[in-house]
């Protein structure tokens, strides 16, 4: 089962990181990558372009968007066996860095059933 954890800013996020911090990320970034349970992580530009399609006419606006109460500002795909896995591993990672908020996300993909299928 592949998972997207997604880690959300309000705009109230406190100080940067510290080195003692980043290197206990690295570690866990580490396990996790020789573990083959880590697909694919990173940080993302909050500067997003949004892209909306309405009655054939497809709009795109650059970001920053003010009106946005929150922002995915990183991820992490991973691959476990079940649901209680990925939520373990995102709660290693709110011990790592602390206060915060974030979303498990199941991820499907050609050949996977959806829910209720």
């Amino acid at each position: 089962m592949r998972f997207l954890m997604m880690t959300t800013d309000d705009g109230s996020a406190g100080n940067p990181p510290d080195e003692a911090m980043m290197a206990q990320m690295a570690e866990f970034i580490e396990e996790m990558s020789k573990a083959g349970v880590l697909l694919a992580t990173g940080g993302l530009d909050p500067r997003a372009t949004r892209i909306t399609s309405s009655g054939g006419k497809i709009t795109v606006t650059d970001g920053p968007y003010t009106e946005a109460k929150e922002v995915v500002v990183g991820f992490a795909l991973i691959e476990t066996r079940t649901k209680e896995e990925a939520i373990e591993l995102s709660k290693r990672f709110w011990k790592i860095v602390g206060d915060g908020e974030g979303v498990i996300q199941q991820v499907f993909g050609p050949g996977d059933a959806f829910p209720g299928q």
